[in-house]
């Protein structure tokens, strides 16, 4: 078999083997998002003129006996639902249309529903996001648990915050802060909580108990999503057969730490953001596309479960990023609805037009930028 057939066999497989990861993933959290847009506004009585997921030409459509038109489109980056009423796939309101529709016509349209039902809609896709976050999390608690490390420590590194306040291998910590601390997960969270802020270990040594204080030190470190800055002790965690366990839960405990991961993404995402405002972290983070592309294919290597998960925690990002009060994404529609509310009338026809424009414009600079920041780091080019 000539080599140049193998070579391109093999690069196809390998194509394929990150592209249809990352298509269910993507394709899982926008349908998600989109369908709850989607429920809330039938809930109400709104017309669905359209329910894409990608943008552009459509590849695949039908229609449903509400005329609602289902499509799969041809960039798959995002979708959406368009509502009676809606100018465009960002839900801005088609003031033309509106200003000659017939009063017997304004009942199912989009921007004739009350501020709090149009609130509700654009909430619910973000909201949905949550939810399948916390359904996949509780689910794989509830049925896989987690393997985990025991919280002994197994050695601590010279120069290290941990040697200065006295650690030692062997030592088994039991609490931080008051916290108790189940697994070596628990204690690395814990610590990339701190903000490099003084804390308190309550530690088991030699059966005997006793407490310690350190302040974490803030390093840098490269992983596969850009270079991170997070605290860091200087432990060494144990990986001797004794000290692996599987954690399991049960429905209340599973549901709580469910809830506990969401606002663990969430409370990182908000202190890179503000890190960066701050210049403390590099923009590197910030995955377009094609990082999210080859992390997905390879977490795909280890099985559909850590695919599951990886697309709880995108959900979460989606989510979240949805909510920033930024013109053209929800929380953008929802900052324009707390006025209408404040205010007694909507915000005028022309603010809203150009304050979509440079919404637009912000989200493409966005998004080239982050594929810009895929490129770098996946080449070996990356800050």
């Amino acid at each position: 078999m000539p080599s140049s057939f193998v070579s391109s066999l093999d690069f196809l497989l390998s194509f394929f083997g990150y592209l249809l990861p990352f298509l269910f993933v993507l394709a899982l959290v926008v349908f998600i998002h989109e369908m709850g847009h989607f429920l809330v506004g039938r809930y109400f009585g709104v017309k669905v003129e359209t329910f894409s997921l990608g943008f552009g030409p459509r590849l695949f459509r039908r229609y449903d006996k509400h005329g609602t038109e289902w499509a799969i489109s041809a960039i798959p980056l995002g979708g959406f639902v368009k509502f009676k009423g809606d100018a465009n796939a960002a839900s801005m309101p088609d003031h033309h249309a509106l200003d000659v529709m017939p009063v017997a016509e304004r009942s199912d349209s989009f921007p004739h529903q009350s501020v709090a039902r149009r609130a509700a809609i654009v909430a619910a896709g973000p909201l949905a996001n949550f939810l399948l976050a916390f359904v996949i999390f509780m689910t794989s608690f509830l049925l896989v648990g987690r393997p985990q490390v025991q919280p002994v420590i197994a050695g601590v590194a010279d120069n290290s915050p941990a040697a200065a306040a006295g650690f030692l291998p062997g030592d088994r910590v039991l609490a931080i802060n008051g916290a108790e601390m189940v697994s070596f997960e628990d204690v690395v969270r814990r610590v990339s909580l701190s903000e490099g802020k003084e804390l308190t270990f309550r530690v088991e040594r030699d059966s005997r108990e006793l407490e310690l204080s350190a302040t974490p030190r803030i390093m840098t470190r490269k992983t596969v999503l850009g270079t991170e800055r997070r605290p860091i002790m200087g432990f060494i965690a144990s990986n001797q057969p004794e000290n692996l366990f599987q954690r399991r839960y049960g429905p209340l405990e599973a549901a709580g730490t469910a809830a506990g991961e969401i606002y663990f993404v969430i409370d990182r995402t908000v202190h890179y953001i503000a890190g960066l405002a701050a210049g403390r972290e590099k923009a590197d983070q910030l995955s377009g596309p094609v990082r999210i592309g080859y992390v997905s294919g390879k977490v795909a290597e280890s099985g559909i479960g850590p695919l599951l998960m990886l697309a709880g925690i995108l959900s979460i990002s989606i989510g979240f990023i949805n909510l920033l009060p930024i013109p053209m994404l929800d929380g953008g529609h929802l900052v324009f609805y707390a006025a209408e509310a404040l205010r007694g009338r909507p915000v005028s026809a022309s603010a809203q037009e150009w304050s979509f424009r440079v919404g637009f414009v912000l989200v493409l600079a966005l998004m080239l930028f982050s594929t810009w920041n895929d490129i770098m780091h996946l080449t070996g080019l990356a800050f």
